[in-house]
């Protein structure tokens, strides 16, 4: 539009005709460029991927069905050979294809009814979403055709993927992974257990007057626990976020308007039934009853490459199936969720909604079976949802469900779950912030916002609030005007709440008690700044100090729901928590050489080819920054879980976003982007977000065009 600068306006009345004369041209060319824009980010000719410098997959599909299918393909070239192992395992046919390994999971995918519940699953969804599970297997499979010198030859016996497959496995991470912890009823251990914080803060305490968000997921860094993330950008749709390898849907994500994290909850969605056995069936209601059985016949791969064959009689009950038999006795598992077949689609719509009616009219669906909402959007709300398939059952409080329970009455056997209306949520509450370290929703703010007389006793339980909760919350309450920039350095604190609790107690006992050890110890704890930084110096005696102690008896005020931030404190018996600091003095003095040890030197980030010092630690300890450690058979502990995605956001406009995903958005072998990020994380920074087509194309690693 140079050429009105050209023209030599002389006077208000010459400018006025030539404003007349070039007014519909300028016109015509605004409608053409806007009409043109709107062409290319609401339906472009192509579908294609834009890969970031990070591996961050940027989507552009022409139409929601192509974004799903270059998902796909985007996760297949990031963590394809992990990808198909976990739809092996979902199929419970690992063992067929990997050996005697995989068998453990295989029945108990099968137990649980996996496959034949996916099939149901897929029939199940609208038309629509069909095609959008089709069409993100079909990206799967065409590249694996394109590319099988890419994929490992061992898990290629997997393809074709079909979309029942993803249906499986959504069960098989979902249902049987989080919802009912396999560890607990069938002997699969994990490293570690799934942790989270979530943060929401109101525009009345954040520092730029807009609405921010924290999402922290702590999960193993391994296996169907990997996180994956991405950008999607369709009509209709601008979402980015991360999602668990091999769901096809972002599930924790934000748009231009709003956004969301998860955290794991106090939500109790499975009860283990003892039956009382009878006449080769079960007593229920004074009635013997028969078992349905079920009968699959399992192919295990030997060594040799030779396929074995054995049974797996399944025997269920009205309670469900029967997970165990010992000491004649048979405990039968009921789990929520079983007959609810949209999950996905309801976590898609979520990434579509545009102000908090649509995103509640979302969740009012309660297809997802578990998990915290934290949510914060552009108009200045927040919310927390204790969100989950509750069942409504007539008797006994959290504890109680926690046991085994009689299986001989249909008084136990819950049928209905709460409504949506039902479960413990605040929107907007006074304090104006709210936080989740997997504490029950009572104390997500203060003061209190939701309370728990005014739900049933088995809803949650009632407390306790432990330290990473406390610590997380006091972090917020003390700040009245918080900066996004200082919402992020607060993500990374490692400062110990525990620490700071029972030092002033211990540290004068050790002192009036103890010999020289314990007092050059005593030394250290008090010179030590109560952090887990790299370079902390009296973190790791502290740490094997609370290794031998219990803290659920060390302590002489117990956690009291009337004071939560402020309790458990004092030392119950000062004289055995000395003994504890000497035995861990001299561990510690013997494994390392001196007392002082930095932590880093100690705990460490070893991932791929990585070997680094490590910052933060086991939430337990009241730390925010959780990093969960195992013993690396060296005298060292190198990190296994903890947080793994995290993503800042604050809902100003342009919306202002940081992420990291820790180990890096790839497992594929030579990729660049396995472990890429690890060093922001040993520097407690999180990296720029590009959401822009400009700002993509100025980092772009690779595109691929459909």
């Amino acid at each position: 539009m140079f050429f009105v600068a050209k023209t030599k306006l002389h006077s208000p009345l010459r400018w006025q005709k030539e404003l007349r004369r070039f007014l519909p041209f300028l016109l015509s060319i605004i409608f053409t460029l806007v009409v043109s824009s709107q062409s290319i980010s609401s339906a472009p000719k192509n579908t294609e991927i834009l890969w970031d410098t990070y591996g961050i997959p940027h989507i552009y599909g022409k139409d929601a069905q192509s974004a799903f299918q270059a998902f796909g393909w985007a996760q297949m070239q990031s963590h394809g050979n992990l990808l198909l192992r976990l739809y092996g395992q979902a199929r419970g046919r690992a063992a067929e294809y990997w050996g005697e390994d995989y068998l453990d999971s295989d029945k108990w995918v099968l137990t649980m009814g996996v496959p034949k519940r996916g099939k149901a699953w897929y029939k199940a969804q609208s038309s629509a979403f069909r095609s959008y599970l089709n069409a993100f297997a079909n990206g799967i499979n065409v590249y694996a055709k394109e590319h099988p010198d890419l994929i490992d030859d061992e898990v290629e016996v997997v393809l074709p993927v079909t979309p029942e497959d993803i249906l499986n496995h959504l069960q098989r991470v979902l249902l049987f992974t989080f919802v009912v912890d396999p560890g607990r009823v069938a002997d699969i251990k994990h490293t570690s257990a799934p942790g989270s914080n979530g943060w929401a803060i109101a525009p009345k305490r954040s520092a730029s007057g807009k609405a921010m968000l924290l999402a922290n997921p702590h999960l193993p860094w391994e296996d169907l626990f990997l996180w994956y993330e991405a950008q999607i950008t369709a009509p209709g749709i601008d979402a980015y976020g991360a999602t668990l390898v091999g769901i096809p849907v972002l599930a924790i994500a934000f748009n231009d308007n709003l956004g969301w994290t998860h955290t794991v909850n106090t939500h109790d969605g499975w009860d283990a039934y003892e039956l009382q056995l009878q006449n080769d069936g079960y007593l229920f209601d004074g009635k013997v009853r028969p078992f349905q059985t079920t009968t699959f016949l399992l192919k295990v791969k030997q060594k040799n490459g030779l396929l074995t064959e054995q049974k797996l009689s399944v025997k269920s009950s009205v309670h469900g199936p029967v997970i165990t038999h010992k000491d004649g006795k048979s405990i039968a598992l009921r789990v929520v969720g079983q007959d609810r077949p949209n999950v996905l689609q309801q976590w898609w719509d979520m990434a579509i909604s545009k102000n908090l009616t649509e995103f509640q009219k979302a969740l009012q669906r309660l297809q997802l079976p578990m998990f915290t909402v934290m949510y914060a959007d552009r108009e200045g709300h927040i919310m927390h949802l204790f969100n989950g398939l509750v069942p409504v059952r007539k008797e006994g409080d959290f504890e109680y469900w926690q046991g085994i329970i009689p299986g001989n009455t249909s008084k136990t056997v819950w049928n209905k779950i709460h409504p949506y209306q039902d479960l413990p949520k605040v929107i907007d509450p006074k304090s104006g912030w709210l936080q989740n370290a997997n504490d029950p929703p009572w104390t997500t703010t203060f003061p209190a916002a939701i309370k728990a007389d005014d739900y049933p006793s088995y809803m949650a339980p009632r407390g306790p609030m432990y330290f990473r909760a406390q610590r997380s919350a006091k972090m917020l309450a003390e700040d009245e005007s918080i900066s996004f920039e200082e919402m992020i350095a607060y993500k990374h604190s490692t400062q110990m709440e525990l620490a700071e609790r029972i030092l002033d107690d211990l540290i004068p006992a050790a002192q009036q008690q103890g010999d020289e050890l314990t007092r050059r110890a005593t030394d250290v704890l008090a010179r030590w700044d109560q952090k887990a930084d790299a370079n902390s110096r009296g973190a790791v005696l502290f740490s094997f100090w609370v290794d031998n102690v219990d803290l659920d008896t060390v302590f002489s005020t117990p956690w009291d729901q009337k004071s939560p931030r402020t309790t458990p404190d004092g030392l119950a018996d000062p004289k055995s928590a000395v003994k504890a600091l000497t035995d861990a003095a001299q561990k510690v003095e013997k494994a390392y050489g001196t007392l002082d040890v930095a932590w880093g030197d100690v705990f460490r980030l070893r991932y791929g080819n990585l070997d680094l010092p490590a910052n933060g630690g086991d939430g337990d300890k009241g730390i925010f920054r959780v990093v969960n450690f195992a013993p690396a058979g060296d005298g060292r502990f190198q990190a296994v879980a903890g947080d793994s995605y995290v993503a800042a956001v604050e809902f100003s406009q342009p919306v202002k976003a940081m992420a990291l995903t820790s180990y890096g958005n790839a497992t594929q072998p030579n990729s660049p982007h396995i472990v890429d990020q690890l060093q922001f994380f040993v520097r407690q920074k999180l990296r720029p977000v590009w959401r822009t087509r400009q700002e993509i194309t100025t980092h772009l690693e690779e595109r691929k065009i459909f």
